[in-house]
């Protein structure tokens, strides 16, 4: 399989290979700048900015051209509601193609990824070797896009694991003091989940192939499901602990806080934004899509670990005396309520965990961006050598003020529409889980709001009086940031009318082989009683089609 033969797939809504494209373009950017000449260092970020540019165009063409009226129309033929799919056949013997396509779920977490990366790559200075720093950021971009559209599960696992190495290298290499231990820990960490992963991918494959032979297709092996019940629950379990490493989930999480603290400024802003997403991206993926039956049946485990996620990384944050390091374990909350969401259920709350997703790169992102902008300024995060930053510099201070609102969850800020909507949905099959939950946005308001108080309020030092505003370049940076925060709070229908057919489609699979009985809008249920499962194919579970 030639690079010219996936450029020349054509695609479902597009006689452009957008997709192709969206993975290709980041890696000739990273082969282009790792060619230029050793005495023009100076050109790698402005070329490379250049390549990683054009993915976030083609990115918004995407989000553009995606057609909302098609995916509900495939909603309602009950066909996977995935667009813009492209596949060339990879490996034949062994049933391996190049298979990509978005539908609603991946389609903005495409774009965050490819409209970020040239956000951090044009306005964070990496200090020293922008060359090597500017590759492996391009193929980072890359392997992230690749993993959110494949739809053959060995070209996702290649995915997923490319992106371990540039993070790692990113991590080590431009990282600060204790970076090797760090972007060691998290290799480690992610490398261990990934080898579970591909032994579960095989046995899925292997073992759940159609009549017509062994494939890894994704959709394929969803609509067949002939997998027997315990081995399916197996699988299950290797897909769900890889996923919930990268998430991460408590007890899973230690490798999270290192990794952020110690990484670059752009490094950190990824991992935030984009990498975390691939964990909870891969739950409802393959999680829901590949094992429903087996999903069912984990799912007041993993709701409990995502309570403990919010509430537990919602108290270490607010012991932390770093600033960048209190930032980081508030991710591990935001994503305990993702993952709330996601087994909740209903299509609110998984609508609403695919929002989330997307607001917490954007307001998490941007949170990164700033801590990194004050460490420049002043050499050091530890919140009790700051005060006083807001009276030297108050427009620093206000865009900070409007990130910490939009993460705290404030009404008319994109954070509220994704919190809001798992709450709601989670209440209806998940009540004692979501009242404990909605405890972690008022320590959210309490450990974000104590720490801005100490280091933008109080009587500031000769050095915090001498802090520099922002700067033009920095203000041009971060202000995508703050339009997606208030555009997004105020008007999220965009995201809405793609999330929504996509969502409920998934639903209304995972219900036809899992049995769940999906609750009617408006109509507030208790979850059933696990009923005993016979080591049978699970795609003969019953299923009440009239509740959706």
């Amino acid at each position: 399989m030639s690079m010219s033969s996936l450029l020349a797939a054509s695609g479902s809504g597009s006689d452009f290979p957008l997709l192709n494209a969206l993975i290709f373009v980041p890696v000739v950017g990273a082969l282009v700048v790792a060619l230029l000449p050793r005495s023009r260092p100076d050109l790698a970020r402005p070329i490379g900015t250049l390549f990683a540019a054009i993915g976030g165009a083609l990115a918004l063409a995407l989000a553009w051209q995606f057609d909302t009226s098609a995916a509900a129309a495939q909603l309602s033929n009950g066909d996977p509601a995935f667009q813009f799919e492209s596949t060339v056949s990879w490996i034949p013997a062994l049933g391996i193609s190049w298979k990509v396509g978005v539908d609603g779920i991946s389609l903005w977490l495409v774009v965050l990824t490819s409209v970020i990366v040239p956000i951090v790559l044009a306005g964070v200075d990496p200090h020293h070797n922008p060359k090597p720093y500017t590759a492996w950021m391009l193929l980072l971009q890359a392997g992230s896009v690749g993993a959110f559209v494949a739809l053959d599960l060995f070209l996702f696992f290649v995915m997923f694991e490319v992106v371990l190495v540039p993070m790692y290298l990113l991590i080590a290499g431009w990282g600060y003091e204790g970076r090797r231990y760090a972007a060691t820990k998290f290799f480690i960490y992610t490398m261990s989940g990934s080898a579970l992963l591909l032994v579960a991918i095989v046995a899925t494959a292997v073992l759940g192939k159609p009549d017509s032979g062994i494939t890894f297709d994704l959709v394929t092996l969803a609509e067949g499901q002939h997998l027997a019940t315990n081995t399916a629950r197996l699988c299950f379990v290797a897909f769900a602990i890889a996923f919930l490493v990268k998430v991460p989930v408590v007890p899973l999480h230690t490798w999270l806080p290192d990794a952020h603290t110690e990484a670059p400024t752009a490094g950190s802003v990824v991992l935030a934004a984009v990498l975390l997403k691939l964990g909870t991206y891969g739950l409802l993926r393959f999680g829901l899509y590949l094992f429903p039956e087996a999903a069912d049946w984990a799912a007041p485990v993993l709701v409990t670990v995502g309570v403990v996620g919010v509430i537990w990384g919602a108290i270490t944050a607010a012991m932390q005396r770093d600033l960048k390091r209190l930032v980081a374990y508030s991710s591990v909350a935001h994503m305990g309520f993702i993952v709330l969401g996601i087994f909740a259920f209903t299509a609110q709350a998984v609508g609403g965990g695919v929002i989330q997703m997307v607001n917490h790169g954007i307001s998490t992102g941007a949170l990164f961006l700033l801590v990194g902008m004050l460490y420049e300024r002043r050499h050091t995060r530890q919140i009790d050598e700051l005060a006083g930053i807001q009276s030297a510099a108050p427009v620093y201070a206000g865009v900070f003020t409007l990130m910490m609102l939009s993460s705290v969850g404030v009404p008319g800020l994109n954070g509220f529409v994704g919190e809001f909507l798992i709450l709601i949905g989670s209440f209806e099959t998940r009540r004692w889980w979501t009242i404990i939950a909605a405890t972690g946005v008022i320590l959210a308001a309490l450990y974000l709001l104590w720490a801005y108080q100490r280091v933008f309020h109080g009587p500031p030092t000769a050095a915090d009086r001498q802090t520099a505003d922002l700067r033009r370049g920095e203000l041009l940076t971060l202000a995508p940031f703050v339009i997606a925060v208030v555009a997004l709070g105020v008007y999220p229908k965009p995201l809405l009318n793609a999330v929504e057919p996509a969502s409920d489609n998934l639903l209304e699979h995972f219900a036809e082989h899992s049995g769940f009985d999906l609750p009617a809008p408006n109509d507030p249920v208790e979850v059933p009683a696990s009923s005993e499962h016979s080591d049978a194919p699970h795609s003969d579970a019953p299923h009440d089609e009239d509740r959706h």
